[in-house]
């Protein structure tokens, strides 16, 4: 399309669009500002036709520009976009014999340009101009409506000076400096109110060179918009983001509850609360049983901007009554989350007969508030409620809307799963911490062989419970078995195992097997339930030491199953690792177990322990007994601060395996506490035996047990000489009770039986059983020992 041109002449400037066309309609002269405006290099266009520019009817193009000199036309642009620019021809005076020539001028067309300029004063964003000393040139209308005054206030005064002085101000600044410094476009975010309103906003400032027709720099233009939402949708990922780290980071309820309040406040809400039934705090079932007035809730976190959350109504760890028709209980109750806020009948009826509540309301009645509770869904169970509060400022006057609920869901619904999990986990710990402490020996009464103490440490990375385990078990003889013991793994399981073997070890001990052969039974025991545990896995791996203190010669016989070996710290505070063959691991079978004596002076501490005392990811077995031997070298007072020593010499804050320290310091009794007597077999020595018997129990003051000790002697030596033969031995014991021990060459247990009504014999044990508090028999050597337990007389 070509249109006459306005006719309007102008001088040339420098830089302008200019061409030289010879008769023939060939381009032969190409200017700087032709190739500016149009994207050609003369090289491009020289000696090509000029009517190749033009998109149209180049003829038409032709007889307008001859007609009338100038013409609006459609150029075709290196980038193949067509552009109106006005052509203006002015004839070139040739010499005799010279072809004419014209010299074309083109500009943009002046209605395009008016175009623009009504583009940029209507634009329905702020938009601006600056020189390179940031003052402002030029402002739209949505720039001066944003500023709040007119152009004309603004137009070549400095930035700084038609603005406060904050740190957004002075980034907005630095950016425009940036853009003359660098000639480059640059983009700069904020979060600010506008000059003209108290509203918060985003916004969002491209800002971009303004250059002349030479390429020189004479300025900066931006253009700013709101980017309220996007930032709000920003903030809400971000937010969602950062929930997946910071919710549920321990498997506590309350820390859990206290990190959904932390999170969302001051970035959602003003104030934040979260109240849970009070089963789930206590790690049980979830029970809302709605009372009669409402439903009952203990407020588990809340949080607010200012110290000490004034804003709360309840303490935290109190519990309140909702009512039904408040937004916590509807939200708890539907499983749906409420949208409410200041004018609600619901809300205001639940301020008002709530006097704490009505309080902190007349403290904030200046402003509105929204409020919305989200209830805490977790597996298709409400376990609680979180309320959001925001009030209503000319700063922030948005209430929650749509969008904020759904985040709050999202949040809400992160947390529940974290809550109940920590529930969950809360109530199987208890489960498996009472289990625990019924499975481990609290006190061990009726033995004075040794003084305990001891500590045990379940692995806090695992279930809270393990497999160690120890055990203190008086024997006959006033003798005492110190065990302790090891099953892999953490958790109910391994706790489970570690109860099955603890009963095993008390009933072949009170069989009174040695240690080697104890271990042995308890080895066939540990393969029977690993063939029986229904598991598939076929397999339970434990370690056990077992050892037993005789008082009275004072020597301890030590056998171990793959344990680690106690460590004996002497009278003196001298410390060594006891050398004994450690034997295979329980379970392996097949193999046999060996016993090590050794003798401890009275004072002695024998310490046992499980490997995790001493083994850890950056230390060897090695390297920790050497620390536990260090830790106890010196003379020992108290056995408890040992304990704590020990452990706090070894142990990091977190242990990473399970842990059972057991500190046993020996104790001796006199010889006059015990009395011997070899006998033959000679049945004409029973009556010696009972005038043996009798005499030292006068001695040792005990005549008031003379005639039961009489009859057990009589007893246990007839049955030694009719079936055991000699040697035979005679001893009494006088510790915390009265023992009567026979041992003879027969290996055969005696057992009791109802004798008939004319048996001459068969009621010796029956008599034993019935006069004494305790009976029994145990290996001795090549022979047997059978033993009676009777309580002293009460002292004058």
């Amino acid at each position: 399309m070509v249109t006459k041109g306005s006719g309007v002449s102008r001088a040339a400037t420098a830089g302008e669009a200019m061409a030289v066309v010879d008769a023939r309609g060939l381009v032969v002269g190409w200017s700087e500002g032709a190739r500016r405006l149009t994207g050609y290099a003369a090289g491009d266009v020289t000696g090509k036709p000029a009517a190749d520019l033009l998109d149209g009817d180049a003829a038409a193009v032709r007889r307008m520009l001859l007609a009338h000199r100038d013409a609006v036309v459609d150029l075709r642009y290196r980038d193949g976009r067509p552009r109106k620019v006005a052509l203006r021809i002015c004839p070139l005076w040739a010499g005799e014999g010279e072809q004419r020539r014209f010299v074309v001028k083109a500009a943009p067309d002046r209605a395009e340009r008016g175009l623009g300029e009504l583009a940029f004063a209507q634009a329905s964003m702020s938009m601006s101009v600056f020189d390179t000393g940031q003052r402002y040139l030029r402002m739209n209308d949505w720039a001066c409506q944003v500023m709040g005054r007119p152009e004309e206030e603004f137009r070549h005064r400095y930035f700084p000076d038609t603005v406060e002085d904050a740190e957004h101000s002075q980034g907005f600044l630095r950016h425009l400096e940036m853009v003359v410094e660098t000639g480059r476009p640059v983009r700069y975010e904020s979060w600010t109110r506008s000059p003209s309103g108290r509203r918060m906003h985003a916004w969002t400032s491209e800002m971009w060179p303004v250059r002349d027709d030479s390429g020189r720099l004479i300025g900066t233009a931006l253009a700013a918009f709101d980017s309220s939402e996007q930032f709000a949708a920003r903030q809400r990922l971000a937010l969602l983001n950062e929930a997946a780290g910071s919710i549920g980071t321990r498997l506590d309820v309350v820390q859990t509850a206290r990190e959904l309040a932390e999170l969302v406040v001051p970035r959602l809400a003003d104030f934040a609360s979260v109240d849970l039934l009070e089963s789930v705090l206590r790690g049980e079932e979830p029970e809302m049983n709605p009372l009669g007035g409402g439903v009952r809730l203990s407020r588990a976190a809340h949080r607010s901007p200012t110290p000490g959350v004034p804003e709360a109504a309840i303490a935290q760890g109190s519990a309140d009554v909702y009512p039904p028709s408040s937004p916590p209980a509807r939200a708890l109750l539907t499983g749906e989350p409420v949208l409410t806020g200041t004018g609600d009948g619901s809300l205001d009826e639940w301020f008002a007969r709530h006097g704490a509540r009505s309080r902190k309301l007349r403290e904030a009645e200046d402003n509105d508030l929204s409020l919305m509770a989200v209830p805490l869904v977790a597996r298709g169970t409400t376990l609680g409620v979180a309320v959001f509060v925001r009030l209503l400022t000319p700063e922030h006057p948005d209430a929650f809307d749509r969008e904020d609920v759904s985040l709050a869901e999202e949040l809400c619904s992160r947390a529940a799963i974290c809550v109940d999990n920590a529930r969950r986990y809360t109530k199987e710990r208890t489960t498996a911490l009472a289990l625990q402490r019924s499975l481990l020996p609290k006190t061990v009464a009726g033995q004075a062989a040794v003084e305990f103490a001891s500590r045990y440490l379940p692995a806090l990375s695992q279930a809270g419970v393990g497999g160690d385990w120890f055990d203190v078990i008086p024997l006959s003889g006033t003798r005492v078995a110190l065990v302790v013991g090891d099953v892999v793994g953490h958790g109910i399981q391994a706790s489970v195992t570690m109860g099955r073997l603890r009963t095993a070890v008390w009933a072949l001990a009170d069989v009174d097997l040695p240690p080697d052969e104890l271990l042995t039974h308890l080895d066939d025991l540990v393969e029977h339930l690993a063939a029986g545990d229904g598991t598939g896995e076929g397999e339970i791996g434990a370690t056990c030491l077992y050892a037993v203190y005789d008082p009275v010669d004072r020597s301890c016989t030590i056998a171990s199953a793959g344990h680690v070996p106690p460590v004996v710290v002497r009278p003196d505070g001298g410390v060594e690792v006891v050398e004994v063959v450690a034997g295979p691991m329980l379970g392996v079978g097949g193999l046999p177990f060996e016993a090590t004596e050794l003798a401890l002076p009275e004072g002695s501490v024998l310490a046992l322990y499980t490997d995790g005392l001493v083994e850890a990811r950056d230390r060897d077995i090695d390297t920790g007994t050497a620390a536990l031997c260090a830790a106890l070298r010196g003379p020992v007072g108290s056995l408890e601060s040992a304990c704590d020593t020990v452990l706090k010499a070894l142990l990091p804050q977190t242990p990473g395996d399970d842990v059972a320290l057991l500190l046993a310091r020996t104790r001796a009794l006199d010889a006059e506490q015990v009395a011997v007597w070899n006998l033959t077999d000679d049945p004409a020595l029973v009556a010696g035996a009972r005038k043996l018997a009798t005499d030292q129990l006068t001695r040792w003051g005990l005549e008031e047990a003379v005639f039961v000790t009489e009859l057990v002697v009589s007893e246990l030596v007839t049955n030694a000489i009719r079936y055991g033969g000699a040697p035979i031995q005679l001893r009494l014991i006088r510790d915390r009770a009265l023992i009567c021990e026979v041992s003879d060459a027969s290996s055969t247990s005696p057992h009791l039986r109802r004798a008939r009504s004319f048996d001459e014999g068969g009621r010796g044990l029956l008599l034993v059983a019935q006069l004494t508090d305790r009976w029994g028999s145990r290996p001795s050597g090549a022979g047997k020992t059978i033993w009676a337990e009777q309580a002293l007389p009460p002292s004058p």
